[in-house]
């Protein structure tokens, strides 16, 4: 099971990476991080839903895609240094906006994971 964590999580390092390159510009809020942690959230809502719903993934997929991909992918620590860092620039506004994002958004986002996993599975029952 291990290597199959160690994987996912080196990939999801990667893919998070790169969303940090293409979103390296200035921005309002810490968009990269943002974006991060709402589609890990959506991946991993996804992920859990779906493995509940079938039998369509072993449990060193699961694990592969959850604890591995979206534990290395996602960005909470980095999002929770960001808001530290408004907070102490004194820019509470903006600290809250993008905190009260983060939170809504990819709690959202799991949500549209299940809905996604409980179509994905009922198209894959009806198949």
């Amino acid at each position: 099971m291990i290597p199959f964590i160690a994987l996912g999580s080196a990939l999801g390092g990667v893919a998070r990476y790169l969303v940090a390159i293409a979103f390296a510009r200035p921005t309002p809020l810490p968009i990269a991080t943002l974006l991060v942690n709402v589609t890990g959230s959506l991946i991993l809502g996804f992920v859990a839903r779906y493995a509940a719903l079938t039998a369509a993934w072993s449990p060193e997929a699961k694990a592969f895609l959850t604890i591995g991909f979206c534990g290395g992918y996602t960005t909470f620590s980095t999002f929770s240094i960001e808001v530290a860092a408004l907070i102490e620039q004194g820019e509470f506004g903006r600290a809250a906006v993008y905190g009260g994002l983060s939170g809504i958004l990819a709690v959202a986002a799991v949500f549209g994971g299940f809905a996604l996993a409980g179509w994905a599975a009922a198209g894959r029952a009806g198949a």
